[in-house]
């Protein structure tokens, strides 16, 4: 299937963008961390600093068809010792939510560190009331190994993450 994305790095405008998502509680209930907020200016910085950190791999998620900036992948918390990885990705439009796009993007980034970088073993937390993340993350290769009780507080109550891995010959597999 050819792709309908391409990842590329971020442009210092692309705050524009992002702080939306930000702001947005639907998209924060989704993410690990505890919602906090945001100013333009601490956006604009935050992208700032990501273009010139070269420690992580940070990706924004655009459309062929337009170059309209849909979304966000990672790889953080490399480490080139044991070559190893923490995956994320996010699709800040909402109307491209349940198409496919984030995992499309997350199998073009994980080819890039597996097959470029040199990765080994990528892992990935969720949320457990995040199904669907959970469900794609499988699709894609990785297992589930355990869980995170009470790990992360929000909403007023504590949350378990879900920790998931795949190896470089998992994602062999699949791709073969």
């Amino acid at each position: 299937m050819e792709s309908r994305i391409y990842l590329r790095a971020f442009e210092p405008d692309d705050y524009k963008t992002s702080i939306r998502w930000r702001k947005d509680d639907q998209i924060w209930d989704m993410l690990g961390g505890a919602k906090y907020f945001v100013s333009e200016a601490y956006e604009k910085k935050w992208i700032e600093d990501t273009i010139f950190n070269s420690k992580e791999i940070r990706l924004a998620i655009c459309l062929k068809e337009d170059d309209k900036y849909i979304g966000n992948a990672y790889i953080t918390n490399i480490d080139m010792i044991n070559r190893t990885g923490i995956s994320h990705v996010l699709i800040g439009e909402k109307s491209y939510w349940g198409k496919g796009y984030a995992g499309e993007a997350l199998k073009m980034l994980l080819d890039y560190v597996f097959n470029e970088r040199g990765l080994h073993r990528i892992m990935a937390l969720v949320l457990e009331s995040n199904i669907q993340s959970v469900k794609m993350l499988v699709k894609l290769g990785y297992r589930q190994e355990g869980v995170l009780r009470h790990s992360v507080y929000k909403n007023g109550r504590y949350n378990n993450q879900v920790i998931l891995s795949i190896l470089k010959e998992d994602f062999d597999m699949v791709e073969g």
